[in-house]
């Protein structure tokens, strides 16, 4: 059947890196095979992923961002020849009707993952209370790897256990008095919140000072920070939490 197969077979070295390139920053909203996830569409199908020719026609789309998909301006040239070996070889899968198994992702060292963990997320998780067993609730540990990634896009911390926590807010009154509670609604000039009692309360941000809480405010910042390896290095730790 190859005579369905576009295109020369990719190097299978160049896959495997793509592949973990692909997850760590595309997995989440395009599915970790590239079948479509959270508002992405199945790149499997994607035209351009079809006529792509080591990365011509995806390294703009990649490097530019479009139709709502963020820039990743930093992402080099032989990183997105990577992703466009990996797509290739989902979309010769396909063609050739053959199933996928996506590569392993667990290439980290679990120890140092551990250690990477004490230090960079212990102050506000645990693996023997919210995380607690979190290594045995994802058939694919791609998945785990996104929901660590992206927390606040699943549900709750890592995406285990109840929905996540809101973002808070406490609205400083011009009268010297404050009102606290959920976050529901904010733009570049009003915010919208819901105290205790269920009131909802609106306020033009030019005249309130507010502080936000966002229970995920570490996670983005720390997202841009990791290294390759240390986001493997973690992924290796997390699936021995059992």
């Amino acid at each position: 059947m190859n005579f369905l197969v576009t295109g020369p077979t990719p190097d299978p070295e160049a896959v495997a890196r793509g592949q973990k390139v692909y997850v760590a920053n595309c997995g989440f909203c395009h599915g970790s095979s590239a079948k479509g996830g959270e508002g992405g569409p199945d790149l499997v199908r994607a035209v351009p992923v079809a006529h792509d020719e080591g990365g011509n026609l995806l390294g703009p789309i990649i490097q530019k961002g479009r139709n709502g998909m963020p820039a990743f301006a930093s992402m080099t040239l032989d990183q997105i020849k990577d992703i466009s070996a990996f797509l290739r070889s989902r979309t010769q899968a396909a063609a050739n009707r053959m199933s996928y198994t996506i590569l392993n992702v667990v290439t980290g060292d679990a120890k140092t993952g551990e250690s990477i963990f004490n230090q960079k997320c212990k102050s506000c998780h645990s693996p023997t209370g919210d995380l607690a067993g979190i290594g045995s609730k994802y058939s694919e540990p791609a998945t785990l790897q996104n929901r660590f990634l992206y927390p606040g896009q699943g549900r709750g911390p890592f995406g285990s256990g109840p929905p996540p926590k809101p973002t808070l807010v406490t609205v400083k009154l011009p009268a010297g008095k404050s009102v606290s509670g959920k976050l529901e609604y904010r733009d570049d000039f009003t915010l919208g919140m819901r105290d205790a009692e269920g009131t909802y309360h609106s306020f033009d941000t030019a005249t309130v000072q507010f502080e936000l809480k966002d229970p995920f405010a570490e996670h983005e910042r720390l997202l841009p920070l990791y290294t390759d390896k240390e986001m493997h290095d973690i992924l290796a730790y997390l699936v021995t939490i059992k």
